[in-house]
């Protein structure tokens, strides 16, 4: 996302044993704390798994496996690598912990055995490295019960991967002495609040198919925690189950998460515990959660906007409870919350906040499809009234349509008004829902139902991965023998490829540890005659015969490519299989990473290193009008520093655009970002049936030295908007002439003029950020905007003034319908 020297103010939590003190940074600098706040005060008072989300592919597509078989990534043959780490013959990506000493039968301590395999080879972590990708690990779990009595830290970079077919348990012993069973983000002992990675930069982690069991801890202990996930972007947590004490003192926590910048979480369960999720994060995306027997469901501390999306809460105390009415940077507490398709059934409340609103804007809030049943106040206050009543003795079931509390506002009226009541619901797409009426939701494809026989290796049909090598003809000949039959395994490398990559509709991709796939050479240099590079499915197909399911991958350029449109998507999903084309954990990272070309000694901030050479792409992602696709935790990143290069040094390279859409759907967009890019965000153009929650974006830093559409030109072809009047910097979010189209979530961010900060303050780094022309049925819930004097435009003019909608650090209007 960004270095965040200064971008924004943060929460820094400073542990003394493990009791923690809130420190808000209201300068713009991290290292200089303002005061300790004590924290908020937080209310007091059967094992479930969810299936791994296997292809429905109709069968050409190979069998099955039974009974507690090991999961196939534990059989296939790993050779991938890491081409450009300074040992790279001798560099192992992917690394068992059985192989490092773990046991696995619940009564050895693997606690070691397990951090050896995550750190072994001289990775990045422990404090003195904030960031590389020449170093990435998959560590896999296989089956059986780790015994685990310190934390698990992963470090940067790193997928810590259970077997999916029979998850893994880490059990925390009774003794466990640390600050969560996994450790994302730790605090450096002696070190003042300082940690191993700064927390909105912390990219690239993902944890799957665990159970994670702290019951054996004593139920008043906070080291009776789950997860301490303090990350950013290209991160996700995904099906895991938390089980913790329900005693009455239970102390005990599933997620802790103080700070960061994120990302994506889905397919969780929490069993017991104080708190299932206990949250602070500028934003995030959470899908498919189920809360039995917590006291509190989720605690928020503070956001600029959350997402949660189908959850159910069962037998809680309260399902939400939410510190609110912080409307200053100082007192930042929950900015936004959007809540879509919930069920909550025997808990007293459903959600609580800390302060009543008054008949003003103290945080918002929005509920979409709630189904309470035992439920007696839908909303309330902490020692205060009820805002909603939920069910009672003559109404034992509830439903809550749309409920919003917040500012409103319609069309090009610049007035809001504030709501606490229902307003009518958005019209949604019959294409975009389930056929419970709810928004679709699916996750992470793993094949846990595939034998090792299913799969076949890029590396072993001739592609390399060396970063050197051209592997254009290996992979397209790869994909053209078996993409209808087989599940295509691209071992971790960096493959080049120097023409487009046709990747057939039907494809099954899967990524090793983010394996790289890159564009280079002169068919990508000419802006004004762009070439795809990596071509999902054909222009106007037909709906494909099988699923088409990318996952783990990372797509991006070597430099300059001033001509490269990165990913074209093309690919309809079969009838009959709603989410049937899709990308999931796959990114789009340009730039700022080895390999690329367009790192801080070639392209540095000054600006020194030119137009030509510091071309990354003439579009990162296109959606063409007949394709469908389901994108969930995608982050489309123009880097705006370097990842590898020592200090995290800002750079300036330019892409022209982010994610263009003309699909006619229906797309999903869950949990996905685009920043950075110099004309736009995301456009949609022509679009139609979009659910997109939550989306996230941030404006070039350099801009506008130059301005936009500068070093790009106005494109009509590939539908380019018209930079705003008396401005030159990009559009966050533009739509124009789209029909059905909902947005739940989103947090639109300007944080620099030509990298200066001054603006931050007089919350004016540009003047217009989200733009709506001729389209209708659109309605945008929670938006928060950084820095923009106008939150909303309507023709390219500025309608909605964030002055009105100050929600701490960020400006939030709750809703607007067209």
């Amino acid at each position: 996302m960004t270095s965040r020297v200064g971008a924004r103010s943060l929460f820094i939590f400073v542990l003394t044993g493990f009791a923690c003190q809130a420190a808000l940074i209201s300068t713009p600098h991290p290292s200089q704390l303002a005061e300790i706040m004590s924290p908020k005060s937080l209310f007091k008072s059967p094992l479930k798994f969810f299936s791994p989300s296997d292809s429905s592919t109709p069968s050409k597509k190979a069998g099955a496996t039974t009974g507690s078989s090991p999961f196939w990534m534990e059989k296939i043959k790993h050779q991938g690598i890491s081409p450009f780490n300074p040992s790279p013959k001798t560099y192992k990506v992917f690394r068992n912990v059985k192989d490092y000493g773990a046991v696995g039968d619940g009564v050895h301590d693997d606690t070691v055995a397990i951090n050896r395999a995550i750190t072994d080879q001289n990775r990045c972590g422990g404090g003195t490295c904030p960031s590389s990708t020449v170093s990435p690990a998959v560590v896999y779990f296989p089956q059986g019960t780790y015994l685990i009595s310190a934390p698990i830290v992963p470090y940067y970079y790193t997928q810590l991967i259970g077997d999916a077919k029979v998850p893994p348990t880490l059990l925390a012993t009774q003794s466990f002495n640390g600050f969560a069973v996994i450790d994302a983000n730790p605090y450096i002992p002696g070190g003042g609040g300082a940690q191993y990675f700064q927390a909105t930069n912390n990219f690239h982690r993902s944890i799957r198919n665990f159970v994670i069991d702290v019951r054996r801890v004593p139920s008043e202990k906070q080291q009776g925690t789950g997860i301490h996930w303090q990350v950013a972007q290209a991160t996700s947590l995904m099906n895991i189950v938390f089980e913790m004490s329900s005693a009455p003192n239970t102390a005990h926590q599933g997620i802790w998460m103080e700070n960061g910048s994120g990302g994506f979480m889905g397919d969780l369960t929490f069993n017991g515990g104080k708190f299932g999720i206990w949250g602070g994060n500028q934003q995030f995306t959470v899908r498919n959660i189920t809360i039995n027997n917590a006291q509190t469901g989720v605690y928020s501390l503070w956001n600029w906007g959350w997402t949660y999306q189908d959850v159910k809460f069962n037998n809680c105390q309260v399902g939400f409870d939410i510190a609110t009415g912080g409307l200053t940077t100082e007192t930042q507490t929950t900015g936004a919350q959007a809540i879509i398709d919930a069920v909550v059934t025997n808990t007293p409340c459903f959600i609580r906040t800390s302060r009543p609103s008054n008949g003003s804007l103290a945080g918002s809030l929005v509920i979409d499809n709630a189904k309470l049943t035992n439920v007696p106040i839908a909303v309330g206050v902490l020692n205060g009234s009820t805002v909603l009543p939920g069910t009672s003795a003559t109404e034992k079931t509830k439903t809550i349509a749309t409920w919003v509390q917040g500012n409103v506002y319609k069309g090009s009226n610049p007035k809001g008004v504030f709501t606490q009541g229902s307003v009518p619901s958005s019209i949604k797409s019959p294409s975009l829902l389930d056929s419970n009426g709810k928004i679709v939701s699916r996750g992470h494809p793993q094949y846990a139902d595939h034998d090792v026989s299913d799969f076949v290796s890029a590396r072993d049909h001739g592609a390399k991965g060396d970063g050197v090598t051209d592997d254009t003809k290996a992979l397209q000949s790869l994909f053209d023998k078996f993409s209808d039959c087989k599940i295509i395994f691209l071992d971790a490398g960096f493959y080049i490829v120097t023409s487009t990559l046709s990747i057939p509709a039907g494809t099954r991709l899967v990524g090793e540890g983010w394996s790289v796939l890159a564009g280079k050479g002169p068919a990508f240099h000419d802006q004004n005659a762009p070439q795809v590079v990596f071509k999902v499915g054909e222009t106007g197909q037909e709906p494909a015969e099988c699923v088409t399911e990318i996952t783990d991958v990372v797509f991006t350029t070597v430099g300059p490519a001033p001509g490269a449109i990165v990913v074209e998507w093309n690919v309809r999903e079969p009838e009959g299989i709603q989410a049937g084309a899709g990308m999931w954990d796959t990114h789009i990272r340009l730039a700022g990473s080895s390999g690329t070309k367009l790192d801080g000694s070639n392209c540095p901030t000054s600006g020194a290193g030119g137009y030509d050479n510091c071309y990354a792409a003439f579009l990162s992602l296109h959606i063409t009008p007949c394709a469908t696709g389901y994108f969930e935790g995608t982050w489309v990143w123009l880097a705006d520093h370097d990842l590898d290069l020592s200090g995290e040094a800002q750079i300036t390279v330019y892409a022209g655009r982010g994610i263009l859409s003309e699909s006619k759907g229906p797309v999903w967009m869950i949990g996905t970002a685009s920043e950075h890019h110099v004309l736009y965000q995301y456009n949609l153009v022509g679009a139609k049936n979009h659910y997109m929650g939550l989306i996230q974006t941030e404006s070039p830093y350099y801009q506008p030295k130059p301005a936009a559409p500068t070093p790009f030109s106005i494109n009509p072809f590939y539908k380019d908007p018209i930079p705003y009047d008396s401005n030159s910097q990009s559009w966050a979010l533009t739509i124009s002439d789209s029909e059905r189209i909902l947005i739940f979530g989103a947090g639109l961010y300007s944080f620099f003029v030509n990298y200066s900060q001054d603006c931050i303050n007089t919350r004016n780094c540009q003047s217009q950020i989200a733009n709506v022309n001729s389209s209708s049925d659109i309605n945008i819930y929670s938006l928060s905007t950084v820095a923009s004097t106008y939150q909303l435009s309507i023709e390219n003019s500025g309608v909605i003034d964030q002055q009105d909608n100050i929600d701490g650090f960020a400006s939030t209007v709750t809703l607007w319908t067209d």
